[in-house]
């Protein structure tokens, strides 16, 4: 009997194991439907609303479990150059990693893209969700990719401190009947 139990919690547990892979992996995400002149923008320089650019080949994922989860790449003819004199330049340079099987999203490149010079961030959505901003690096041979990275209140609403008066009013929670 002691056997049958011990088998018994051992598939339960390689079960549930599995089971949270998966869920974390593969089963939160989903296709982002296309939405043609609003999937690429970038803030332009002196504020004002996102203005978008040319691109092809769009792809992207999204989670609704986490603002955070955000991933997107794609093709512009557009210069990083040319676009740094019009529109809102980002310092971060270490983009978060995209689950392994969304191949067209590699952190590690981009992040050395953008140390060596060969790419450049811009903030392209300040806020999409409170305290996440959208950023894009785009490359000197025209592939851009995109993701969601915690603003200066994102992080301070997240790790516990004082928000204060600089970051805007936290969104009501929405109620669920």
């Amino acid at each position: 009997m002691g056997k049958f139990l011990s088998l018994i919690l051992i598939l339960s547990g390689l079960a549930a194991g599995g089971a949270m892979y998966y869920l974390q992996v593969y089963g939160f995400y989903d296709d982002v439907e296309l939405q043609p002149g609003r999937d690429v923008v970038l803030t332009p320089l002196g504020g004002g609303e996102p203005l978008p650019i040319r691109y092809s080949g769009f792809e992207a994922i999204d989670a609704g479990s986490s603002p955070i989860r955000y991933r997107a790449c794609f093709s512009t003819d557009l210069k990083p150059d040319e676009l740094a004199q019009l529109f809102v330049l980002s310092d971060q340079d270490m983009p978060r990693n995209a689950p392994g099987w969304f191949d067209c999203f590699d952190a590690e490149a981009v992040a050395d893209a953008l140390a060596e010079g060969r790419a450049r961030s811009f903030v392209s959505q300040k806020n999409v969700a409170y305290g996440v901003d959208r950023i894009i690096a785009i490359t000197n041979e025209g592939r851009g990719y995109v993701w969601h990275e915690l603003n200066d209140c994102g992080k301070k609403a997240y790790d516990g401190t004082v928000v204060g008066e600089e970051c805007p009013p936290r969104p009501a929670a929405e109620e669920t009947n």
